[in-house]
Formats: C-alpha cells, sequence, structure tokens
C-alpha cells in the first residue's frame, strides 16, 4: 500500500531534532511519497538539502506563500522565477491568499497569486493553493485564469460542499488532512458526497496535526489517521483510499 502525502513541510525547524526518524516513520508505515511547498526564499536551502538527504521519497514545488507577500514581494517572485528557470519541480506552490494574518495585502496577494499561476501554466506545472479566509478572492481569481492549462489541488480544503464544487470547477482536486478528523472540522459531514476522484492526502505538517494528536506537531506519519476517517466516511477500504488518492496525485504531479 502507497500512500502519497501531498503537503508536508519536512524542511521545518520542529523537525531539526528528529527528522530523519519522523520520515523513517512514514515510511515504516507505506508513506513513501512526500509533496514539498515552498514558503519563501528564506526556505529554499533547507528544501534543497531536504531533496538531496531524501532524493528517492521528497519531491519539491517552488513559490511564494501569501503570508510571505510583503514589501519585498517583487524579490521575492523573482527568485520564484529564477529558481523555475533553473531546474525542475512538481507544482508551483504553495501559492494563494490569506487574510487570517493580514488583509491589509490583499492587492498585492492578488497579485502574486496571479503571476505565479501564469508562471506555472508557463512551464505546464499544476498550482498547490494556500487559502484561509479568502475563499471569495481566491474564485475571483481562478476565474479569470481558468483555462485548460489551469489545475491543481486547493490544499487544507476547509469550505463547504458548494465551494468544493467549484473548486473541483477549476480542475482542483481537494487537499484533505487533519481537519477531516476534529469533531468541529465540519467537511467530515459532506465529503464522502465528493467523488473520490477529487480527492488527495496531505498533512501539512507540522500544523494540523489530526485527532489524536490535535494540539500537538504533526508528522507525515500520520496522514494514516486521515486515511482511516476517510475509509470509515467513504465505507471503502484504506487501501482502496491509498490507491485513489494517489493515483491522482500522479495524475496532478506526473510523478
Amino acid at each position: 500500500m502507497i500512500i502519497t502525502d501531498t503537503h508536508t513541510h519536512l524542511y521545518s525547524d520542529a523537525f531539526n531534532d528528529d527528522r530523519a526518524e519522523m520520515i523513517q516513520r512514514a515510511l515504516n508505515l507505506g508513506v513513501q511519497r512526500f509533496f514539498i511547498p515552498a514558503i519563501d526564499s528564506t526556505y529554499t536551502k533547507a528544501m534543497y538539502e531536504l531533496e538531496a538527504n531524501f532524493k528517492e521519497h521528497v519531491h519539491l514545488m517552488m513559490g511564494l506563500h501569501p503570508t510571505s507577500v510583503k514589501d519585498n514581494y517583487k524579490d521575492e517572485l523573482a527568485h520564484v522565477e529564477e529558481q523555475l528557470a533553473k531546474r525542475e519541480f512538481c507544482a508551483v506552490g504553495e501559492i494563494g491568499i490569506d487574510l487570517y494574518w493580514d488583509a491589509s495585502t490583499l492587492e498585492i496577494q492578488k497579485e502574486a497569486f496571479k503571476h505565479q499561476i501564469q508562471l506555472a501554466k508557463h512551464y505546464n506545472l499544476p498550482i498547490v493553493i494556500h487559502c484561509r479566509e479568502a475563499f471569495d478572492e481566491i474564485f475571483d481569481v481562478l476565474e479569470t485564469e481558468k483555462d485548460d492549462k489551469l489545475y491543481g489541488i486547493f490544499h487544507c480544503f476547509t469550505g463547504t460542499i458548494e465551494q468544493a464544487e467549484k473548486a473541483i470547477s477549476y480542475n482542483m482536486k481537494l487537499g484533505v488532512g487533519g481537519v477531516v478528523t476534529f469533531k468541529n472540522g465540519k467537511i467530515d459531514q459532506f465529503i464522502n458526497q465528493i467523488d473520490l476522484k477529487h480527492i488527495v492526502l496531505e498533512t501539512d505538517s507540522p500544523y494540523l496535526a489530526p485527532t489524536p494528536y490535535r494540539g500537538k506537531r504533526n508528522e507525515s506519519a500520520y496522514v494514516v489517521k486521515v486515511l482511516e476517517k476517510l475509509s470509515e466516511l467513504y465505507g471503502v477500504s484504506q487501501e482502496d483510499i491509498a490507491e485513489i488518492t494517489t493515483k491522482n496525485s500522479k495524475e496532478i504531479f506526473k510523478i
């Protein structure tokens, strides 16, 4: 059984003391594919080191996270462009809009998001979207960019069934993580109405640990808890969930 974690920050400082052991725990459970989102230029070196140490299992994205869209965002976007021109990546991500931390940067967040979508299209890559308190704003940008080259993953999906269907209409898979295990997570109430062909698994580690680890450091091994919950909600075997979601990840990342 091959399990795929489509979104995990394995280079995070949270893993500095036990990174190799933490990754081995995931490998022991069948989690063999790790897709690594970028944040900004300050993490690029750590991402490359992670890839060098775990080459068979780790696949890197490149992008500028919306919470890192600050006054120097044009320099950061130039870094993204430089890296994309230099080597191969599996996606442009994570990119998007986050109005939870700082709504004052909305306009430049939209500009950075749109620019990076266009970069992804140029390189025939998927995008991986970060959305926090910004569904309408994200959808507005996607609407302007909608075409055959637009596709990817709506990471950490936490919206309604209507928003899920709208995201899917833009050729997005839904990234489902620890939130589906929360009592107040809400997506557990409707996710089984979404065809499994639209779902991929993720952790967003070290953030958003699933029940029973909620509030603690998340790690890629815990994606198994997400898989178990989806197996329960869909009424299909864990092996089927693993197989279908891994197939979906291959469809997106071409890996």
